[in-house]
């Protein structure tokens, strides 16, 4: 299927990646987002080797090696600043047969305005504060096809061929057209992130294993890493902005060394992103007629396995494969389900055993294990 008219609600990681390569096939794309602006949430995102993989599917590896870092794995470390084993990460080959980056790390929104810029070379523009309010399906249509109007918030109605739900965690979309799909659950932690000056020696992704918090740090840039870190919140506690960077910098309080030192680089004009862990899989179908969910909308993940982006991307990628090779949208949605519905769950589910090990506390060895036979098994192909 070439020439659709194509609406991708939201223009997160997952709805411009569809848009990119939906848009590259051919087809009408018109990308809509409910903000008013690019102001973009959270901090930096951390590349797998399939996540690389996905990003050369895009047509968009050297702006993201250019402008991000790359590195091999991940140093591993005890809560006392230990080292005790360093992961290398699964090289993938690439289109040409060289070896991709095992790892490494960008800005969301330096990946963000990258993808903008590959669509506008398309000809493709983001309409931004544009929400769509309502959607009815054609089901009747004499050449058995089916078709979407969609009411959006500026009082027009338009036709589309197909509908990309890229709307993320809390998509009202999908709560309107699968009422009986299971709501997304607190996983009993929280992710602080902030954007920091990055040290010569941080060359790797750091892990700190085995404490009453584990902490990342991962280069995303020349100039700049993000730490992350992540907490134990069995109640969920509301935090005001202005106490963030206080009660960061007491959670980092229990290490010594360099995480110390860096801890104490964290002030009040820290931009400090925190954000309770939830997760879900939509497990029966993303699609109804013509409508279907990418990203978050249909499978949010936890950070564990620093894969959600690289899940969001290659939804957009094998969608856009299946529009070409089948015969109408419901068989190209139905085909798309098929081949991301084991892959995206064993991301969603071996996040939250990593995040459950880390809750219990267990060894920096054991949830070491987990994550590289993740990674090994993420690597096959999509």
């Amino acid at each position: 299927m070439q020439d659709k008219r194509i609406l991708i609600v939201g223009a997160g990681i997952a709805g411009l990646s569809s848009a990119l390569m939906l848009a590259k096939n051919g087809n009408d794309v018109m990308v809509i987002d409910a903000n008013e602006n690019w102001e973009i949430t959270g901090a930096g995102l951390t590349i797998s080797g399939p996540s690389f993989r996905a990003i050369e599917a895009l047509g968009i590896l050297s702006d993201v090696m250019a402008q991000g870092h790359t590195h091999p794995g991940i140093k591993v470390h005890d809560n006392h600043g230990l080292h005790l084993k360093t992961l290398i990460s699964p090289c993938i080959a690439s289109q040409t047969g060289a070896a991709l980056p095992g790892a490494g790390g960008i800005l969301r929104s330096t990946l963000h305005a990258i993808l903008l810029e590959h669509l506008s070379r398309l000809g493709v523009q983001v309409q931004m504060g544009l929400k769509c309010t309502s959607i009815s399906q054609d089901l009747l249509r004499p050449d058995g096809s089916v078709q979407a109007q969609v009411h959006l918030t500026d009082q027009r109605t338009l036709s589309f061929d197909a509908v990309v739900l890229g709307e993320g965690l809390y998509s009202k979309s999908r709560q309107h057209l699968f009422p009986k799909a299971t709501p997304p659950a607190l996983t009993g932690q929280a992710c602080w992130r902030v954007v920091l000056s990055r040290p010569e020696n941080v060359d790797h992704r750091f892990f700190y294993l085995g404490g009453s918090v584990k902490v990342g740090l991962t280069p995303v840039s020349n100039e700049h890493m993000y730490l992350f870190l992540l907490e134990s919140i069995p109640h969920n506690p509301h935090r005001e902005t202005a106490e963030l960077q206080v009660i960061l910098k007491s959670l980092l309080s229990e290490f010594n060394g360099e995480l110390s030192s860096i801890a104490q680089s964290i002030n009040a004009q820290s931009h400090i992103v925190y954000r309770p862990l939830e997760s879900h899989f939509l497990s029966d179908s993303w699609s109804t007629g013509c409508v279907v969910l990418v990203g978050d909308a249909a499978h949010a993940t936890t950070p564990q396995l620093a894969s959600g982006a690289g899940m969001a991307m290659e939804d957009g990628i094998v969608l856009s494969e299946e529009f070409l090779k089948a015969k109408d949208t419901q068989e190209a949605f139905h085909r798309y389900f098929l081949r991301r519905q084991n892959r995206c769950n064993m991301v969603v589910q071996n996040s939250l055993k990593i995040g459950q090990l880390e809750l219990a506390r267990a060894s920096a060895v054991e949830q070491a294990q987990l994550v590289e036979s993740s990674l090994l098994e993420l690597a096959s192909p999509y």
